[in-house]
């Protein structure tokens, strides 16, 4: 650590400047945000990149898409298997039409490798900027430890420049990853507020408030005197996120006043399958009042 690094420190941020030129992200792909809720929207950058939490999301992803894959190369084998026993004995119309069926399953099995390879193609330089800015990083710390000099204090602003632009590369693929998440079909299901044990406290009036990062759904519910209940809206659409959680919380409505019964918060990395996930959540600690919603991705 001691030891002066000036010998090499312009050759050697020269190198490194060079091989993140290569390695641009935006030099090298067009990564336009197609959809407005993508993450480069204006203010809306995150300049704190999260690798950890971007692969975690990228296993699911892809576990997910392998999944639909497989779903509907089975459908495939077992139309085709059809087709071929209907050629020789079914009516002319039967068979055109399961013709059609398998071109259309064809058709969304390329969609679904064209998605997995785009998706796969984001995370490695994703990868190669994370490894570029850590390597950056390590040599600002090596130069910034080493004697002041005009060559050290220029190798630190060039390094200090290549980590920046590593930084909003990363930032720049998070956002155009985020594009290839899908969406999130959040219903309420039947009998979802209810209460559990003879002291339980039960609600006339109530209000859910979900929230996925700045996607909300605010809902009204209401406990008959039949124990049915009624919602005013049922089902949300929401736009998956890398870096945020669904928040959960639940008040009840007293008069003109709320009062809040609890607030939970759901990982929506479970959600990424090809089952529709029932979500039994306990509102209260005791587990008196839960909330049971179903998410299909």
């Amino acid at each position: 650590r001691s030891c002066s690094f000036t010998g090499f420190s312009t050759v050697q941020s020269r190198k490194l400047a060079k091989s993140l030129s290569r390695g641009s992200v935006r030099s090298r792909m067009s990564l336009k945000p197609p959809k407005a809720y993508n993450s480069l929207q204006k203010g809306a950058l995150i300049w704190d990149p999260k690798p950890l939490q971007v692969k975690k999301i990228f296993e699911a992803l892809k576990k997910g898409l392998n999944e639909y894959l497989e779903a509907h190369q089975a459908e495939l084998d077992y139309l085709s298997g059809r087709h071929k026993d209907t050629k020789r004995n079914s009516r002319l119309a039967f068979y055109y039409d399961l013709d059609k069926q398998i071109r259309s399953v064809e058709r969304y099995i390329r969609k679904l490798e064209f998605h997995i390879s785009k998706v796969e193609e984001l995370y490695e330089a994703y990868c190669i900027q994370c490894r570029l800015r850590d390597g950056a990083t390590n040599m600002k710390e090596a130069f910034s430890l080493s004697p002041a000099t005009k060559a050290s204090r220029e190798s630190l602003v060039e390094l200090y420049r290549n980590v920046q632009e590593c930084t909003e590369d990363m930032c720049f693929i998070e956002g155009a990853l985020e594009v290839h998440l899908g969406e999130f079909h959040v219903k309420m299901k039947g009998g979802n507020l209810g209460c559990v044990g003879p002291t339980s406290p039960c609600l006339c009036g109530f209000q859910v408030f979900v929230r996925l990062g700045r996607q909300k759904w605010r809902l009204k519910g209401k406990i008959e005197t039949d124990d049915s209940q009624t919602w005013d809206e049922e089902e949300k659409v929401f736009i998956p996120n890398l870096h945020e959680k669904f928040e959960i919380k639940v008040t009840e409505l007293r008069g003109l006043a709320t009062i809040l019964v609890g607030v939970v918060t759901c990982d929506s990395i479970n959600f990424f399958t090809t089952k529709p996930q029932a979500i039994v959540v306990d509102i209260t600690e005791l587990g008196t009042i839960k909330l049971r919603l179903e998410v299909l991705w």
